[in-house]
């Protein structure tokens, strides 16, 4: 449902997100800013940023989709633990599944399966995150693999999300790669963020600019054709490994929102998901300060198109007797 009003003479400027927030009493102020940030809501019929300064006589549009009913149920989807105590739980996650619930995706999350572990183990879950998101200082894409904290106090998650906003988290990832970068070693500097004609897709061309920074080294050549690569991402923006990767003109394989369906599909290697991995997770844990670091090699659907992409390797040259 579409409204609109007028911001009224007398108004002193201020961030439309905090504006909106002393107006919209029944939103809260991170819906608000997740609602600007997909461009449903506007200042004159215009794209803005959140931090954009409102002034008497602007015009307000707000597009705010009706709310589907929502009661997060415990389901028993099985989940790989790496490591649980009384602060933290750390877990491998799978391909395939949605990390927390959203439209499309109200059941089958990896919340779902979480609010399950905890019932029937008698465990607690921080409530920071909100109703839909207990837990969650991170997130992994739906396709992406990988090692995951969940954090089941508030003093918990409060530590846990410091560190990731101070970048002392460590985390190192693998993606198997269209084509071969010409430097086996990099750093990628690209400020990106919501697309501002494709909504679902992050890029250069936004309005809301935010640093990324992303490291690279290449692990393994498959030819020309493709490569192995470690990723060390220094921010966590949303989609920032796949753009980054995409502007080095060498998208992530099976990711066609950015690489379009060349990378979907090598000669006969299929290729069933986008090949991303999150390795290694490292941290200080919340309560007693010890470092802790959670390693996992990739999946065996991975592993599946490693040994597939084998046959592009140049034949080794035969041994003179």
């Amino acid at each position: 449902m579409i409204t609109e009003f007028v911001v009224t003479a007398g108004e002193q400027p201020k961030r439309l997100d905090i504006f909106l927030a002393n107006h919209q009493r029944d939103i809260s102020r991170s819906a608000l800013q997740r609602l600007i940030e997909l461009g449903r809501i506007r200042i004159n019929e215009q794209v803005v940023k959140a931090s954009q300064k409102i002034k008497p006589g602007d015009t307000i549009s707000m597009d705010v989709p009706k709310p589907e009913p929502l009661a997060l149920k415990g389901e028993a989807i099985p989940l790989e633990v790496l490591f649980e105590d009384d602060s933290l739980l750390v877990l491998n996650k799978p391909s395939g599944i949605v990390v927390h619930p959203a439209p499309g995706n109200w059941t089958g999350t990896l919340v779902n399966a979480l609010l399950h572990h905890f019932q029937t183990s008698g465990g607690t879950v921080s409530a920071i995150g909100g109703k839909e998101r207990p837990g969650l200082v991170h997130r992994l894409d739906k396709e992406t693999s990988g090692v995951m904290v969940i954090a089941k106090t508030d003093q918990a998650h409060r530590h846990l999300a410091a560190q990731f906003k101070e970048h002392t988290i460590t985390r190192v990832y693998e993606a198997l790669i269209w084509g071969v970068p010409k430097k086996g070693h990099g750093l990628i500097e690209l400020a990106i963020g919501r697309d501002t004609k494709e909504r679902k897709k992050i890029s250069t061309r936004t309005t809301s600019p935010r640093e990324s920074v992303t490291e690279y080294k290449v692990d393994q050549r498959y030819g020309k054709v493709a490569a192995h690569v470690l990723l060390y991402p220094r921010t966590g923006r949303t989609h920032q490994l796949r753009v980054h990767l995409t502007s080095l003109g060498h998208p992530i394989l099976g990711d066609p929102t950015y690489g379009g369906r060349k990378v979907c599909a090598l000669d006969e290697v299929e290729i069933p998901r986008v090949m991303l991995h999150a390795r290694t997770l490292g941290f200080t844990h919340p309560r007693t300060g010890t470092r802790q670091d959670f390693s996992r090699p990739f999946p065996s659907d991975m592993e599946a198109v490693t040994q597939g992409l084998e046959r592009f390797k140049p034949a080794k040259p035969a041994l003179e007797l």
